[in-house]
């Protein structure tokens, strides 16, 4: 049973990499509907709302404790995710919550900046202009979600077993490499052949 988290930069095609590769596995793709189960579990709803509020328009700060009960309540969801299996989980820190469980495929998608502006700019027709603030604070929203809540760097390597720079690599392709990556790791270690 294949499970995946992926992460990914704003304008990178990574949420298409990641429907994709579910169709294509017969996975379940979960998203910010994992954010709501958390809040509820944790009763901090206004933990949810600050997550999704990437721009910070709102201006909410959580309290600690409503931040570790989210924390608790999150992992207690992504390991429910990964034990029922199939299910490809984008964003949520999945490379995180979900690093030391067995047989998870953790990816990360990117692509220079510059590219993702004009995706973005394109795909919603807007100004580069607004694009580019749209990334910039998709990108500091990403980065202190994980720095605040799980003590990581979003950039570092080690979070994930794979980085595709679509820049270089087409959704296809792109979505080949990651169930090819989550068909492997999904086999018990002692099936899986030398590299």
């Amino acid at each position: 049973m294949a499970v995946v988290t992926i992460s990914r930069q704003l304008g990178s095609l990574g949420r298409e990499v990641a429907a994709l590769a579910a169709a294509r596995l017969g996975c379940r793709m979960v998203q910010r509907d994992v954010i709501n189960e958390a809040a509820r579990r944790a009763s901090a709803p206004e933990v949810a709302i600050s997550i999704i509020d990437e721009l910070n328009l709102l201006k909410l700060t959580p309290t600690a404790k409503a931040r570790r009960a989210y924390c608790d309540a999150m992992l207690q969801v992504m390991r429910e995710l990964a034990q029922a299996g199939n299910v490809i989980i984008v964003g949520r820190a999945g490379q995180v919550t979900l690093r030391d469980f067995p047989g998870v495929a953790h990816v990360r998608i990117i692509a220079p900046e510059r590219l993702r502006v004009e995706r973005l700019a394109e795909r919603l027709s807007i100004t580069r202009t607004a694009a580019q603030a749209q990334i910039e604070a998709s990108d500091r929203s990403r980065s202190e979600y994980l720095k605040t809540y799980y003590q990581v760097a979003w950039e570092d390597p080690e979070l994930y077993d794979l980085v595709i720079n679509t820049a270089y690599v087409s959704v296809a392709t792109a979505t080949d490499i990651v169930c090819k990556l989550a068909l492997a790791k999904a086999q018990p270690a002692s099936t899986q052949s030398p590299s």
